[in-house]
């Protein structure tokens, strides 16, 4: 039921890590923002906001205004305004920001550039108290993260035998990781990235009770249709007999 328990046994230490960076990918959302000390300086580096209305009644109509977001297409690139067709696959957001910090400075004076991912999620399944999809705030989360997002493991999670699955262009690939030992943290696969998928994989203990149940539940519906079965022909028989 421990995590990293093969920590030593000094009170405290330092642990390797590694990189944890979201590098862009084809189907990535992005809300970038340009802004400077002149507003109308950068106005053309912005796509314009879509106006949504939705009608809350005969007489009342509520307006929202939405950032549009960028999306990144199946080549990796991006069209912005001005600077045309960008390829984005493989840049970090903060990389993407300088870059196009470098451009834009070209004709304005100081441009702050924000971006921001958008659609980061990770699915959490198997034997975890709360399965579900979990959009992530931040581009640096954890496995802990995930399982701390879902509830925790369930006590028949097995702690050393948790599979994460990732998007790659090369195809699927998956890692099994083992979460009592310390040198997890240093894996490619502690920090997560979009669209991995965790999976909790539960303990003999619970595989071995889930066939049981399912074993006891398959024998009591037969039971139950036989007694049904036998309970008509009875009916039948003394029908007959009192005629």
């Amino acid at each position: 039921m421990t995590y990293l328990a093969g920590l030593p046994e000094a009170n405290e230490g330092i642990l390797a890590s590694t990189e944890y960076a979201i590098k862009l990918v084809p189907e990535d959302e992005l809300e970038i923002v340009v802004t400077s000390t002149v507003p109308a300086a950068t106005a053309e580096y912005n796509i314009p906001a879509s106006n949504a209305q939705y009608s809350a009644g005969q007489n009342s109509i509520i307006s929202t205004t939405e950032q549009q977001k960028y999306i990144v297409n199946k080549n990796g690139d991006i069209d912005f305004p001005v600077l045309g067709t960008i390829h984005v696959a493989g840049m970090t957001t903060t990389e993407l920001k300088n870059y196009l910090t470098s451009r834009i400075e070209e004709n304005v004076r100081d441009p702050k550039v924000k971006v921001k991912l958008i659609n980061f999620k990770v699915n959490v399944m198997g034997e975890v108290r709360n399965p579900r999809t979990v959009d992530v705030k931040s581009e640096r989360f954890s496995i802990f993260d995930a399982l701390a997002s879902a509830g925790d493991m369930t006590e028949y999670g097995r702690r050393d035998n948790v599979i994460v699955i990732r998007e790659t262009p090369e195809g699927l690939v998956y890692r099994r990781l083992n979460l009592t030992d310390p040198d997890v943290i240093s894996s490619p696969y502690y920090y997560l990235q979009q669209n991995d998928v965790v999976i909790v994989d539960p303990t003999r203990v619970r595989q071995a009770n889930a066939r049981y149940n399912t074993n006891n539940s398959y024998k009591l519906s037969v039971i139950s249709t036989i007694v049904s079965a036998v309970s008509v022909i009875a009916s039948l028989v003394i029908a007959l007999v009192v005629r």
